[in-house]
């Protein structure tokens, strides 16, 4: 098997209920368990701290990547390996692309949604074509899936885009599906492309 680096977006708050932390927890030892490598937001609070020193403890490699922002607020993680410190957001989000494999969702706010979704566009649009899961811990993703659907049935969005990303029921089946991922083509982002 093949071992990855495996991008996990996720909250960064302490606010959220246990059973975010728990499955949080159990991705980090999973990743190490299975021999791969943690990329994740560099951040020393919530699901990002909780899943990095989980897969420290496992045995896994940690990769954080913070804003100079964030990290000048005390906020960086000692659970990390390697920390870099980007200037601004979106190159931390370009580093976190450029040094992963697959990539995570577990349950978070604004960033998280922003980054889960800059990644599937990206994929929607050929840029990559790298396994990406949400992890619907507790059903807190539901909704969006709901949003997606609305999309798809009034054409906002191919039916077969939902091929793009993956719905695990917990955090094993996760890993079972980056694991054994089978990339597979789909067709252009467009519907119907006017002539030249």
């Amino acid at each position: 098997m093949e071992k990855m680096n495996i991008c996990v977006f996720c909250s960064s708050s302490n606010g959220i209920r246990e059973c975010f932390f728990e499955d949080a927890a159990k991705l980090g030892r999973l990743i190490g368990e299975h021999g791969h490598s943690l990329v994740n937001g560099g951040s020393n609070v919530g699901l990002m701290e909780a899943t990095a020193k989980a897969a420290r403890e496992a045995g896994a490699k940690v990769t954080g990547v913070i804003p100079r922002l964030i990290h000048d607020h005390h906020l960086a993680t000692d659970s990390a390996h390697e920390l870099i410190v980007t200037e601004n957001m979106r190159d931390r989000k370009y580093l976190l692309r450029k040094r992963s494999d697959a990539f995570i969702a577990l349950p978070g706010g604004f960033g998280t949604l922003e980054e889960i979704l800059e990644v599937i566009t990206l994929k929607q649009l050929h840029y990559h074509n790298k396994p990406v899961v949400f992890i619907n811990s507790a059903n807190f993703y539901s909704s969006l899936f709901a949003q997606f659907e609305n999309a798809y049935n009034e054409n906002f969005a191919k039916a077969e885009y939902r091929k793009l990303y993956y719905v695990a029921d917990d955090v094993e089946d996760a890993i079972r599906y980056i694991e054994s991922y089978n990339p597979e083509e789909l067709s252009v982002k467009w519907f119907n492309v006017p002539d030249r």
